[in-house]
């Protein structure tokens, strides 16, 4: 006798809810779409495996130029410029992809020229011109994926050349032509050549590659059932659900929006069945999946970029990211937790829920894998060939299921999947390759790190609300992985210069309040479209989420200042016992933000305030304050005992 499916899992299967308009492309730009995605993995592989063919040795420029050639068509085939576009490929995009195409192949034949000679500025008109219209191109492609804000700050950042020499101040920088600024971005190593083809080409391809086809072979059905098995038949199960799901979602995924559309089409319905008002269900999810992008072992495109701006080894940032990611999906879980006592919403009824074990023994496939890729990352250090790896096993393993199995309809799944990931990338990432080289080669960007360090009078705290500051008014605009690129080559030296901070430390800070962007009014995207499911108030969900989430605005000062809380200290010992001390504070702030405590019950009104101070203060690492704050933690709990010991 087969076990029942519950009637909710049927929204979430694999190869739904993509990201690109795969499913409304003509057949014979389905099968171009697949030669190219597949042919870029397969360059990925033979460049980063360093396969060494007669004839086929390819220099870096050579490479990045023909992975180009190979994604620009896809990125214009795949990602509609209008809403309405959705459902169909119209000629222009075709045009504008094969162009786009072309003019990378033709740099690729020229591409000895281009780093022996250098092409700084265009030797001919037609280089000129092709360096322009390839420069539109990558406008085009932010656009469509980070709207008009994205469009406008590349722009004028990426043209910064022409007017910095008028600047005042710190904004001041060497002024360039145009024709000198534009062959920069197209030949330069500040450019096209620079940050987007490195993280592409060098890293970022074989995670997305991994990510598409474990997602593709039932990933997110799997991890789904997984949460229903294992939280949701307690009190507010369905948020539990929310927050589990989503976090084993987006650590394949790393796309918030993503993981809302993919999750939320069954766990916002679910919990407003239940009970939960429709803002509050909506927040529980945006919040859910905006640490997908923190959450290890994939993590979101700017982990990648951390690791290339950093020139810290990939692995060592998915080892640092552990223990703030499993803060953070804590205090949401005990914020729930707390809501659902609160107002005394029940669970997932009985029959909805699926056998832990028969799930386990079903999806045994999934969970080697991962463990198989950690242990590649952290003991063989294979960096970036232990995905590929994992990959093929993934591959193997799926054949011992009909559940996994990887059939010619998945086939397409994981086609679209992984053409999904790597186009949205590199979408906004060629945008940002001409900020970049704006603020490189005027010399703006090592005048900002001294100009920020010198407007704060040599402050550190100030200097730490600077980036705060600017992170939120960029994330207005729903920008937050640009708000992490800027300032992770401006602020980031300055902090680690002044402070004397650990430097993975201070990239994660920067790293944890961009990702507040998606959930911080007055435009929170995240948070949008989960109103939008939920048919929610915007404005409202998104304070909600604020709330929700408020972990990640203040755990960054924690790990900050103690580098041990992302595995950086001198002991696994130290990092243990801060840890437990961080949840701790996270329990109480939690509590004090929801108004009930765990085995104490609801709060009065005035003991809500004075618990989250207290959290705060235990969960800073320094002894001093964590003594203040269990002592006023000890405060506002004593009254309750004492007045549950009158009561009795």
């Amino acid at each position: 006798m087969t076990e029942r499916q519950p009637e909710t899992l049927e929204k979430l299967r694999p190869g739904q809810n993509g990201l690109t308009r795969y499913d409304g492309m003509p057949n014979l730009i389905k099968v171009l779409f697949a030669i190219l995605i597949l042919s870029s993995v397969g360059l990925f592989i033979y460049y980063t495996f360093g396969f060494n063919v007669p004839g086929l040795i390819l220099s870096s420029t050579a490479y990045y130029y023909l992975l180009y050639f190979l994604l620009m068509f896809c990125i214009f085939v795949a990602i509609p410029a209008r809403k309405k576009d959705r459902g169909k490929v119209p000629w222009y995009d075709i045009v504008l992809g094969a162009v786009g195409s072309g003019i990378a192949l033709y740099w690729f034949f020229n591409a000895r020229s281009i780093s022996t000679s250098g092409w700084i500025p265009a030797p001919s008109t037609l280089d000129l011109a092709l360096a322009c219209i390839f420069g539109l191109l990558a406008l085009e492609s932010g656009r469509r994926i980070g709207r008009l804000p994205f469009l406008v700050i590349c722009l004028v950042l990426g043209l910064y050349p022409l007017y910095a020499g008028n600047m005042p101040g710190l904004l001041y920088g060497f002024s360039l032509s145009f024709d000198e600024t534009i062959s920069h971005f197209a030949y330069g190593f500040e450019g096209v050549l620079g940050l987007p083809a490195r993280v592409m080409g060098e890293i970022i391809i074989g995670y997305l590659f991994f990510a598409g086809i474990v997602l593709a072979s039932g990933a997110g059905e799997f991890f789904t059932k997984i949460a229903l098995a294992l939280v949701g038949k307690t009190r507010g199960g369905p948020a539990k659900i929310a927050v589990v799901s989503s976090g084993f979602f987006g650590s394949l995924s790393g796309a918030p929006v993503a993981n809302v559309v993919a999750t939320g089409s069954f766990t916002i319905p679910t919990m407003k069945k239940l009970g939960y008002p429709s803002h509050y269900a909506a927040a529980i999810e945006a919040c859910a999946s905006t640490g997908g992008a923190v959450m290890p072992p994939v993590m979101a495109s700017v982990a990648f970029i951390m690791a290339e701006i950093t020139s810290v080894p990939y692995a060592t940032i998915v080892i640092a990211a552990i223990i703030p990611a499993c803060l953070y999906y804590y205090g949401l879980f005990i914020g729930v937790d707390a809501y659902a006592r609160k107002v005394g919403l029940k669970g997932v009824p009985r029959e909805d829920i699926p056998s832990l074990k028969r799930t386990l023994m079903e999806g045994w496939p999934f969970i080697a894998v991962l463990i198989f890729l950690v242990w590649g990352l952290v003991y063989m250090r294979w960096s970036v060939q232990a995905p590929i790896y994992a990959s093929a096993l993934m591959i193997l393993l799926s054949f011992t299921s009909k559940n996994t199995r990887i059939t010619s309809e998945r086939i397409g799944q994981t086609i679209a999947r992984v053409g999904d990931l790597i186009t949205m990338v590199i979408g906004i990432l060629l945008p940002v390759g001409l900020l970049l080289s704006g603020l490189k080669i005027t010399g703006t960007m090592a005048a900002l790190t001294t100009g920020i360090v010198s407007f704060a009078g040599g402050n550190l705290i100030l200097i730490l609300l600077i980036g705060i500051v600017t992170c939120y008014v960029m994330g207005m605009g729903g920008m937050g992985g640009l708000a992490y690129i800027f300032l992770g080559v401006t602020m980031a030296p300055a902090l680690v210069k002044l402070g004397g901070l650990n430097m993975i430390s201070v990239h994660f800070f920067i790293l944890y309040y961009a990702l507040t962007s998606g959930i911080t009014p007055p435009i929170a995207v995240t948070s949008w479209i989960a109103a939008a499911m939920a048919e929610a108030p915007p404005m409202k969900t998104s304070f909600t989420s604020m709330r929700l989430a408020v972990v990640l605005y203040f755990v960054p000062f924690f790990f900050l200042f103690n580098p041990a809380l992302i595995l950086q200290g001198p002991s696994l010992i130290e990092s243990l016992y801060l840890f437990l001390q961080a949840l701790l504070g996270v329990t109480l702030v939690a509590a004090g933000l929801e108004g009930y405590l765990l085995k104490f019950g609801i709060l009065k009104l005035w003991m809500r305030p004075l618990l989250v101070v207290a959290g705060l203060l235990i969960g800073f690492p320094e002894w001093n304050t964590t003594l203040i704050g269990i002592s006023l933690a000890v405060l506002v709990i004593a009254p309750i005992l004492i007045l549950r010991g009158v009561r009795t």
